[in-house]
């Protein structure tokens, strides 16, 4: 049985993560492979309250966006590394730039995806809630298909796209049994059910759902709503990814999360097979690590 495997793509490479063990593998300008690999503490093998239905979700998005920060972090300095610094390891993020880095990348999720949407529907002349909750899902949704369509067409984000689908495919790969090489990893999908993108997709459609019980408040309560609420949607959509994710031969659900699948398609491009290998090298080096990891009976949730 394959163990849950996520992962990212970052600047030039690609971040791995196990349920104890996350490393990211990094294209050099010299054109070698660097690779760093780190042990996880994950709060949901520390506490029974983490593994909770909804509250693993959270909890699992928080630590998949902390890992993920820090991979970057890796990524950014080994691509701005001079020939000169060798095979020197770059340092991490530190844990006040992280926090930093967490601030205003939520601040700009609430204010652009949820707050925002919501204040732009208030000026509308809609006096059912039931309409105005829908409105303001169409609004959510809208704004960020444009937002994802947006940076598809920056081109220097179109190599990040492609080592989003190298990503995607060596997990594909690896959840298949297949030989982990460039040519059998190249033929399988870009598409993952578990992947961050149908994610945030689905955090906005259930939020129609959990918003309609509260109608139109007072612009005031819509901002307070909107943000309060957050983390009780993202944790549903968690466990709707999750389901997906182990039942991926069942077509009727795939059908029904197709929305989200397809939307992938905006964030992935077909990658090369030198971008493959580098995807292959950090779940390699995961694997590596997790099979000389402790053995648990706890089970730790993994975001893809």
């Amino acid at each position: 049985m394959s163990q849950a495997i996520g992962g990212q793509a970052v600047l030039e490479g690609v971040m791995m993560r196990g349920p104890r063990n996350w490393a990211v593998a990094v294209r050099k300008p010299d054109g070698e492979i660097a690779q760093v690999a780190r042990a996880i503490d994950p709060l949901m093998a520390r506490h029974w309250a983490a593994r909770l239905p909804i509250v693993r979700g959270v909890v699992a998005l928080g630590e998949s966006l902390a890992i993920g920060f820090r991979a970057l972090s890796v990524s950014a300095n080994y691509a701005a590394q001079d020939e000169a610094e060798g095979d020197a390891e770059p340092a991490e993020i530190g844990r006040w730039a992280l926090v930093f880095s967490f601030a205003v990348a939520i601040g700009f999720v609430l204010m652009v995806f949820k707050v925002g949407p919501a204040l732009l529907t208030d000026l509308l002349p809609i006096k059912s809630g039931g309409w105005f909750v829908l409105v303001e899902g169409l609004i959510r949704v809208t704004l960020f298909v444009i937002y994802l369509a947006a940076l598809s067409l920056i081109p220097s984000l179109r190599r990040v796209f492609q080592y989003h689908a190298a990503e995607h495919k060596a997990i594909n790969a690896y959840e298949a049994g297949e030989e982990l090489t460039p040519e059998v990893t190249q033929r399988h999908s870009l598409i993952h059910p578990r992947c961050g993108t149908a994610f945030l997709l689905w955090v906005m459609v259930i939020g129609v759902f959990v918003f309609a019980l509260f109608g139109r408040p007072a612009w005031y309560w819509l901002i307070v709503s909107r943000i309060a609420l957050l983390p009780v949607i993202a944790g549903i959509a968690y466990e709707l990814i999750r389901f997906a994710g182990k039942h991926q031969d069942n077509r009727i659900l795939m059908t029904l999360l197709a929305p989200g699948l397809w939307l992938q398609r905006l964030t992935t491009r077909q990658p090369t097979l030198d971008q493959i290998e580098v995807s292959i090298r950090a779940l390699r080096e995961v694997l590596e690590r997790e099979g000389e990891a402790a053995p648990t009976a706890v089970r730790v949730e993994v975001m893809a």
